[in-house]
């Protein structure tokens, strides 16, 4: 399963540190930022929960940059 999520970043090195957070969290296949176009891509792993993955994925984030934002 694939979904879209509009983000809030500052910077394109801050875009690419957030992607590599969303990659790295569990029940993520792939993700893929925009930071043009603000929006990262997921690909979720096969019987993973979208939601509750995206959860952690946006912890993720934060620990890196606390004004980073997914939105849900």
């Amino acid at each position: 399963m694939k979904k879209t999520y509009k983000i809030e970043v500052d910077c394109a090195a801050c875009a690419e540190k957030m992607q590599d957070a969303i990659r790295a969290t569990k029940g993520v296949k792939d993700a893929t930022l925009s930071f043009m176009t603000l929006k990262v891509k997921v690909e979720f792993e096969e019987g993973a929960d979208p939601d509750a993955v995206m959860q952690e994925a946006r912890k993720n984030v934060k620990k890196i940059e606390d004004d980073m934002e997914i939105i849900l």
